[in-house]
């Protein structure tokens, strides 16, 4: 990481979305398919309808009221978060942020609609759990069965999480980058563009796609940082396949419009040792 005393870095919030930001899954389709439970889609659709609950926070809920979850206990959630299909490359994605460079360094969080325990489970050796907010319950001490909902990371939930990580932080919001797939990034996305700090999208949901001020398309994790490089430190398409390469990987199919859409070969080991 570099040095924060050095006059020319800056520091940085990089904060990212869990569920199919960071994943391939929904923790709640994973879940639903470890209790051996159906229509968790069509659940969720219902919930959003009603407008009952916060877009992302229909999980949570559902944990605590529908009798089908009711059963859910801490050891399911961990369960599920094993099971939960992450994205290419995080380690090295994580490791950049967390050496930093020249010009800058980095504090990477979670945040997320999808319970902690799922979400500390998949990430587990990758992302310390002290850098992760996300859904919290209650459970019965003695039962073991979620009682309460402490804390649902979902809507404006995550733009408080922005404004209390960058306060604690001591970091500008101008400085905040937020990564998102879907419609419950929407709040927070449109606040960190209010601050004219960097919303990055990595799928293809209109509304957000609208909204962020780039796309990244792309099976591996890493990439996230090319809108970074390019957009807030003027990077060259040149440097950036240099740094690509520098930790052990090809860029392929590198489609350069307001949307990446990017293939990465290589990785491993080498990619999460490099420099």
């Amino acid at each position: 990481m570099s040095d924060d005393s050095t006059p020319t870095a800056r520091r940085f919030l990089l904060a990212s979305d869990f569920d199919q930001t960071l994943s391939f899954n929904d923790s709640g389709s994973v879940l639903a398919e470890l209790l051996g439970i159906h229509g968790y889609e069509a659940k969720v659709e219902g919930l959003a309808r009603s407008s009952l609950v916060q877009q992302g926070g229909e999980l949570a809920y559902l944990i605590r009221h529908d009798p089908e979850f009711r059963g859910v206990r801490r050891e399911h959630l961990a369960e599920a978060g094993r099971r939960v299909r992450l994205k290419g490359e995080i380690p090295a994605l994580v490791g950049f942020l967390e050496r930093g460079f020249s010009d800058a360094r980095f504090d990477f969080y979670v945040i997320s609609a999808a319970p902690r325990d799922v979400v500390e489970s998949a990430l587990a050796g990758i992302v310390p759990p002290d850098h992760i907010i996300a859904t919290e319950f209650d459970f019965d001490p003695q039962s073991g069965e979620v009682r309460a909902v402490r804390r649902v990371a979902a809507g404006y939930g995550k733009v408080a999480a922005v404004d209390e990580l960058a306060r604690t932080l001591g970091i500008p919001l101008e400085r905040v980058i937020y990564v998102g797939d879907g419609s419950s990034d929407v709040h927070v996305m449109l606040h960190v563009n209010n601050h004219d700090g960097l919303t990055i999208a990595v799928s293809e949901n209109r509304m957000l796609a609208r909204i962020a001020k780039r796309t990244v398309l792309s099976e591996s994790a890493f990439p996230v940082l090319i809108p970074v490089l390019e957009q807030v430190f003027q990077w060259t398409p040149g440097a950036i396949r240099a740094l690509f390469e520098a930790n052990g990987f090809t860029l392929s199919d590198w489609e350069r419009e307001r949307t990446d859409r990017v293939t990465v070969i290589g990785g491993g080991e080498a990619g999460r040792a490099a420099a």
